[in-house]
C-alpha cells in the first residue's frame, strides 16, 4: 500500500477533517457549526436538499442562481495551515445544505500514477478525486432532480504537479477505465432536465474535447470576478465593491448567454474566515436582504464557509423562485 493510500486509511477521507476543525477552533466554533448543520430549509420554505426540483425542467443552468463553495474540499487547517482553510462542512453537507457548485482542484497523487487528489496549492487534503465524484453520486441518486457543477482544475503546484498531457490522461482515466464518465455531463450548458442527475464538468484545465471551459476572467462561457488579492487601505472594501457590481451586472443583463460568476472569497493576507465574514457582513448580505422577494439570475456564487453563513447561502437559494 502506497503512502497516500495509508494516509487515507488513517486520517479519514470524509471524517477526520470536521473533527479536527472542530478541535482546532474550540468548543464556541464547533457549537456555530452544529447550529446551523441540521438547517433544512430557506426562509422561503424550499427543502435544501432538493431545492432544484422544484425548478421547471426546461430553464438553463445560465438562468440560475447556484451557491458554491471556494476550495470546496480545503475542511482541515491540518492539510496545509489555516490560510488553506475554506470550509467546515465537507461535500456531502455542502450539497445537503444547497450548494450546487463544486470548485475542486487537483495534482497527481503521491503513490498512485493514474490517480488525482485534491489539493490547495501543494497541501494535499487527504481525499481523492474519486471521493469527492462517489459523494456527488450517492447524493444524486438519493436526490434525481438535482444537479452539481464542478469546477475541475489542474492546480499545477508542489512536487505532484502535472503538465497538460498528464493531467488530460488522468482525466480520461477517471472517465473510461474507472466507469465516472456516465455521471457526467460534458459538451455546454444545459437544461436543467438535461443536467439533473449529474455532474456539469468545467474543464480548468487544457483539453481537445471540447468542453465548458473555465474562466477566471471572460470567454464563451463565463464572465467571473474573482479578485482574490488587491491593495489601497481597504482591500475588502474593494472585493466587496467587485462583488456588488458583478450582482449588478448579472441583474441587468438576464438574457446574458454567459454564466456569471461571483467569488464571495478572498486572499490577500486575510485568514478566510476573518475576510468572509467581513465581505459577508459588509457587503453580500446587506445586498441581498435590500433584494429581498425579488427573482435574480446571479449564476454560480461561491463562498467560504457557508455553514457559518448560511443566511446567505439560503437566500441565494431562495432567489431562483421568488
Amino acid at each position: 500500500m502506497d503512502i497516500a493510500r495509508r494516509d487515507l486509511l488513517r486520517w479519514g477521507a470524509v471524517t477526520g477533517g470536521a473533527a479536527a476543525v472542530g478541535s482546532l477552533f474550540g468548543p464556541a466554533a464547533s457549537t456555530a457549526a452544529r447550529a446551523t448543520a441540521s438547517s433544512s430549509a430557506t426562509p422561503g420554505g424550499l427543502p435544501t436538499d432538493s431545492w432544484m426540483s422544484r425548478l421547471d425542467g426546461g430553464l438553463s443552468l445560465l438562468d440560475l442562481t447556484v451557491p458554491g463553495t471556494h476550495d470546496s474540499c480545503c475542511q482541515n487547517p491540518w492539510y496545509g495551515t489555516e490560510w488553506s482553510h475554506t470550509q467546515n462542512w465537507g461535500v456531502p453537507q455542502q450539497l445537503q445544505e444547497g450548494v450546487r457548485f463544486l470548485d475542486i482542484r487537483c495534482n497527481g497523487l503521491e503513490g498512485a500514477p493514474d490517480e488525482l487528489g485534491i489539493y490547495h496549492s501543494d497541501a494535499y487534503q487527504h481525499i481523492r478525486l474519486q471521493d469527492v465524484l462517489d459523494q456527488c453520486r450517492s447524493f444524486l441518486q438519493a436526490h434525481p432532480g438535482e444537479t452539481v457543477l464542478m469546477r475541475l482544475r489542474n492546480e499545477r503546484a508542489g512536487g505532484q504537479s502535472l503538465d497538460d498531457t498528464e493531467f488530460l490522461r488522468r482525466v480520461d482515466h477517471y472517465l473510461d477505465a474507472l466507469g465516472y464518465r456516465g455521471l457526467f455531463h460534458l459538451h455546454g450548458w444545459p437544461t436543467l432536465a438535461t443536467a439533473r442527475g449529474k455532474v456539469v464538468l468545467i474543464a480548468d484545465f487544457a483539453s481537445p474535447w471540447g468542453l465548458i471551459d473555465w474562466s477566471s476572467g471572460e470567454n464563451g462561457y463565463f464572465d467571473t470576478q474573482d479578485l482574490w488579492q488587491t491593495g489601497g487601505l481597504d482591500p475588502l472594501g474593494t472585493k466587496g465593491r467587485r462583488i456588488v457590481e458583478q450582482f449588478d451586472k448579472a441583474s441587468a443583463n438576464a438574457s446574458y448567454p454567459k454564466m456569471f460568476v461571483n467569488f464571495c472569497s478572498y486572499a490577500g493576507g486575510y485568514w478566510p474566515r476573518t475576510s468572509s465574514q467581513t465581505l459577508m457582513d459588509r457587503s453580500v448580505y446587506p445586498y441581498l436582504a435590500a433584494r429581498t422577494g425579488q427573482r435574480a439570475r446571479f449564476g454560480i456564487v461561491p463562498m467560504d464557509f457557508p455553514d457559518l453563513h448560511v443566511n446567505v447561502l439560503q437566500m441565494l437559494v431562495d432567489k431562483n423562485f421568488v
